[in-house]
């Protein structure tokens, strides 16, 4: 293989953590050939059918990464790689967050809008009724709203829709921030600070992260300051300070343009928003490991 995602050193932080083999009547074939061509199949944005052979059966491939999508084995992989680099003292908790759209392409989008199942946010694999995929002005498009870490990693992440409002996810997304301690104890779910755009700036926004101690860099829009004149309350602040943190926000649109370097998370060509989820699960551990690596 000329170009590989999962380098040797790589493996030797993720082989630990695949499943074990237990309670089946043939043995897995290697996990780490399946692991590339998984990476493969969505770095290039082929069908399953087309995975190369020398990766193995794409059948097989493709039922093992369904079979980890539905058990949550990708989230629990991820969220080992995130809880080593906490304890490592390479998690940044000073997050951003904002959403980015995917097109859904046609063989994405043969299910019907009403056969998912749970419409819970809180339980990343379970499948929404309609897929995550609504029809907003792009067409049919899923909406991925994510907050990364100081340093453009993905934390957390929500799928919706193209059509749903960035505002009224925001805590959401940051409930499902959950970094498990480097000991024991309860995962850490709340940042330092969040930092966002002017998709954000409401009045439950800014009172939920206030209830919970988190610091909030979030510019008033235009409209919320000229109504601020006519009714005068208690101002935003916003000077030099909060504007050069605010310029550290570019880092969730580096997360982004990493993540779309894939071609299958790119344009989403998934049917299901769980195996959807799973794609950007693998690719954001394979952006942990290099990270710390690097």
């Amino acid at each position: 293989m000329t170009r590989c995602e999962v380098s040797d050193e790589v493996w030797a932080v993720l082989e630990p953590l695949m499943p074990m083999v237990r309670g089946r009547s043939r043995p897995w074939t290697d996990h780490r050939l399946a692991v590339e061509g998984m990476a493969w199949k969505y770095r290039t944005g082929a069908p399953w059918r087309d995975v190369p052979e020398r990766f193995g059966k794409w059948n097989s491939i493709y039922k093992r990464f369904t079979r980890w999508a539905q058990d949550g084995t990708w989230d629990r992989l991820l969220a080992e790689v995130q809880r080593q680099s906490d304890a490592a003292g390479k998690l940044d908790w000073v997050v951003s967050i904002d959403s980015t759209i995917a097109r859904v392409h046609q063989d994405g989008a043969t299910l019907r809008r009403d056969t998912g199942g749970s419409s819970n946010h809180k339980n990343p694999w379970s499948e929404p009724p309609d897929h995550a995929i609504g029809r907003s002005r792009g067409g049919l498009t899923c909406k991925v709203h994510l907050v990364a870490d100081g340093r453009g990693r993905p934390l957390g992440w929500v799928l919706t829709g193209g059509n749903v409002n960035d505002t009224t996810m925001m805590t959401t997304v940051l409930e499902h921030i959950r970094v498990p301690r480097p000991t024991t104890g309860r995962p850490r779910i709340r940042p330092d600070r969040v930092i966002a755009d002017k998709g954000y700036p409401s009045k439950a926004n800014r009172a939920w992260l206030r209830a919970r101690g988190i610091a909030a860099t979030i510019p008033e829009r235009d409209d919320q300051i000229a109504h601020r004149r006519k009714q005068p309350g208690r101002p935003i602040d916003f000077g030099d300070e909060q504007r050069t943190r605010y310029r550290g926000r570019n880092v969730v649109e580096r997360c982004f343009n990493q993540l779309k370097r894939w071609r299958g998370i790119a344009m989403r060509s998934d049917k299901t928003a769980r195996n959807y989820r799973a794609a950007i699960s693998l690719a954001a551990a394979l952006i942990w490991i290099k990270s710390d690596l690097g």
